[in-house]
């Protein structure tokens, strides 16, 4: 896609976005979005702009480290649930609770017992927060073989990205079939009325980024309060005489060298 065309789309998408934000707020919705994927598939890279324009107070990003010690022998759930959105919030989880369904099995980072109890119990887990009020929505971020590896390159070639490209990634790589194979499971198991799949093709970036804001927009219910969207009539602003003030550029004392003059 064109820079020009998908400034213009995002733009308009972007006002979308904030008459959901206005709908949320105003009347207390819980909304958490599950984003999932293969390494490099787009995840942080939608979720940022997602963001971009929006309120951080009314959304906001959940991205855990891997389990402490004590975190490995509570509830699998547990650490998850603290995060979830509470009435006017929007929470975008950056990998959720199905690093167990994928990532987990295939770099053993669970046994395998671990592994088909959270199938057969994060349907469960997902009808509990759906009757609690919260909307669920899952997405999965698809990126072919191909597409991953040439993102991979160019991380390994350029310093500023050297930090997205961890030793779990690279092993991710080797075992490509085995993460389609849990993937697929995954699907099968857990897609359900409640809290269905939803699949955004991340090989063109631009795309699927616009795709999954459209997507969202398209599933959760939001309003046009044309109240709310008034333009605002600005004070005037106050007069050092007014108030008291002498200026004295003291400001200017403090300020920082200018490097591009």
């Amino acid at each position: 896609m064109k820079d020009k065309r998908y400034e213009s789309e995002l733009n308009e998408l972007e006002f979308e976005l904030a008459k959901l934000q206005e709908t949320v707020v105003r009347k207390g919705m819980k909304i958490a979005i599950v984003f999932e994927g293969r390494d490099a598939a787009g995840k942080g890279g939608l979720i940022k702009t997602i963001l971009d324009r929006m309120n951080s107070r009314v959304w906001r990003t959940v991205a855990l480290p891997k389990p402490s010690d004590v975190e490995r022998t509570q509830w699998y759930f547990q650490r998850y649930v603290a995060h979830l959105p509470s009435g006017g919030q929007i929470v975008l989880f950056d990998r959720s609770w199905y690093n167990r369904a994928v990532v987990e099995p295939v770099m053993g980072f669970c046994t395998e017992e671990e592994h088909e109890a959270f199938m057969k119990e994060v349907p469960m887990f997902e009808k509990m927060l759906v009757d609690s009020g919260i909307l669920l929505l899952k997405y999965w971020i698809q990126v072919s073989a191909e597409e991953q590896e040439k993102r991979f390159k160019d991380r390994a070639c350029d310093p500023r990205k050297r930090w997205k490209l961890s030793p779990v990634d690279l092993e991710a790589q080797r075992r490509w079939a085995e993460f389609s194979k849990y993937r697929n499971k995954m699907f099968e198991l857990t897609h359900t009325d409640h809290a269905p799949w939803r699949v955004i093709d991340g090989n063109d970036k631009e795309k699927g980024r616009l795709n999954g804001i459209r997507s969202i927009l398209d599933t959760i219910p939001y309003e046009y309060n044309e109240e709310a969207f008034k333009p605002i009539d600005l004070p005037e602003r106050q007069t050092a005489e007014a108030g008291g003030y002498k200026r004295s550029g003291i400001e200017y004392k403090y300020l920082v060298k200018d490097y591009y003059s």
